[in-house]
């Protein structure tokens, strides 16, 4: 069935069924705010300029799969000019269907490139069985994405981290690492020769889920090397989703927290020259009403006037 005739016999079905014709709404507004948030990041934080070759780093994940499908979207739409290469690297590991990518992409003529290394040796030769492979296997995949995208002349290499992924980070630098830090949406590479771009950064991840599931992915499950799962990001990924269920709007509150940042309100020296901080007698909308504990006003009824006291 050739598409044209596909989509007239949805739309047939969706006259005489009320249900199909609210889910291919519900599906159509999925993909429209996937498509204006992923814009939005990318505007935000001038990820992609006019003439870049972006690498889109490809998992066979539900977030990869719709990184890659929501910037093939973007690309046709956009006022500019970018090119787009598909990467996976093989790393080798057992059962790793090495076929479904290359036909998928093959389908959605989209240029790609698998690179095979068997870092999943390495990683097995190195740690103790029983132990998380995750950080080793990481790096090794980083070095390796850094060396194809200069090979593949890719000036930008763009991750499928959502905005839970960078919750979660954040958390977990605060709760055992001791640092305020993130995962931004941009940032130089530890090598200093990248640009590293995150373009789902404002998307939720039940959205790319969802998405998933209404563009049919063929998704490779990421537990073929029988590493065990981060417990303390299975921790604080429960934590967000607690709050969201219990707290609507915490954790949207929190996120946007992180691009609302008062280095003065905070304790770090070299971020903020508190040793040298002197009074100057200028107003300054961003200090402190020193004796205040709590950042909302009190209640009036709570209130109690001055010739009270």
């Amino acid at each position: 069935m050739n598409a044209a005739v596909m989509n007239e016999t949805l739309a047939q079905d969706a006259v005489s069924d009320p249900k199909l014709d609210k889910v291919a709404r519900e599906n159509n507004k999925l993909h429209k705010r996937l498509c204006r948030l992923v814009g939005q990041a990318i505007g935000d934080f001038n990820m992609i300029e006019d003439g870049d070759k972006v690498m889109v780093c490809l998992s066979g994940g539900k977030d990869s799969y719709a990184l890659l499908d929501i910037l093939m979207t973007l690309r046709e739409r956009a006022p500019i000019h970018f090119d787009i290469v598909a990467v996976n690297l093989d790393q080798k590991q057992p059962n790793f269907p090495a076929d479904v990518l290359p036909a998928y992409l093959d389908k959605l003529g989209v240029p790609y490139h698998i690179e095979n290394q068997d870092t999943y040796s390495i990683v097995k030769r190195l740690i103790p069985e029983g132990k998380t492979t995750c950080s080793l296997c990481s790096r090794l995949r980083r070095g390796i994405l850094y060396r194809v995208a200069d090979e593949l002349g890719c000036n930008k290499i763009a991750l499928g981290h959502h905005r839970d992924d960078i919750l979660e980070t954040f958390f977990l630098n605060m709760f055992f690492g001791g640092k305020l830090k993130g995962m931004p949406a941009k940032l130089v590479s530890d090598d200093g020769k990248h640009m590293v771009i995150r373009p789902l950064a404002y998307v939720k991840e039940a959205d790319t889920e969802r998405y998933a599931e209404v563009k049919g992915f063929p998704i490779i499950p990421c537990d073929l090397c029988g590493s065990q799962e981060n417990l303390q990001r299975k921790q604080i990924k429960a934590m967000l989703r607690d709050w969201e269920k219990k707290h609507p709007g915490r954790v949207e509150n929190v996120f946007s927290s992180l691009s609302t940042v008062v280095p003065s309100h905070l304790q770090d020296r070299d971020l903020f020259g508190f040793v040298d901080l002197k009074t100057d007698g200028v107003p300054n909308p961003l200090g402190d009403i020193a004796f205040d504990e709590e950042p909302c006003s009190t209640p009036v009824s709570n209130t109690i006037s001055l010739t009270q006291l």
